[in-house]
């Protein structure tokens, strides 16, 4: 049995062992999973933990990288190279996989705070302008006569409709019609709004 540089340091019957304990685990021997675990979880995470650098996401993919151990034991190859090399291609394979998903994640999360991103408004000048705003709409409303005031202040300050100022006021609905669109004239031209 060749030793591999990843082996160096292991003896050739501890190579020999873990093969063998591979194809033991292939069988649902949890011993041998048990002694495999014990003899390479050290080189394992510290793999991992190269690649991730994070503890905890270290932690997660060295119990991924032992879960898919037992899961698919009985498709290991001695001929294909030796059980530590099987192990530590798998290992590097899923590091990497965690890397690209976290880097996927990240890049989604971009796309959509950007998509979703509002400019943050200035709420002091926001609410300047309103006051600005409002002072002019009350210096318009000075323009207009006391009838005309009193019918846009219910319409449109107290939320009625044409018929209710009417029956408030006691006058036609058409007077307060009238008065309505007389008084938004006078606001408008007051104002400066062009239509």
């Amino acid at each position: 049995m060749l030793v591999t540089e990843r082996d160096e340091g292991s003896t050739p019957d501890a190579v020999v062992a873990r093969e063998d304990l591979l194809t033991r685990i292939g069988t649902g021997d949890r011993a041998a999973f048990a002694d495999l675990y014990d003899q390479v979880a050290a080189r394992v995470f510290g793999l991992v933990r190269r690649i991730l650098i994070d503890d905890a996401q270290s932690e997660e993919v060295t119990q991924e990288i032992f879960l898919e151990i037992w899961q698919t034991a009985s498709r290991y190859s001695a001929d294909k190279g030796s059980a530590m090399t099987w192990i530590l291609t798998m290992t590097h394979r899923r590091a990497v996989d965690r890397i690209r998903a976290s880097q996927s994640g990240r890049d989604r999360d971009m796309k959509i705070g950007i998509r979703d991103y509002e400019r943050e408004f200035d709420s002091v000048s926001e609410h300047v302008e309103v006051t600005l705003e409002g002072e002019r709409v009350r210096q318009a409303m000075r323009q207009l006569t006391d009838l005309q005031r009193e019918a846009i202040t219910l319409a449109y300050y107290g939320g009625h409709t044409h018929s209710e100022v009417a029956e408030i006021l006691h006058i036609p609905i058409g007077t307060v019609k009238t008065r309505l669109r007389d008084g938004m004239i006078r606001l408008r031209d007051a104002m400066g709004v062009t239509s």
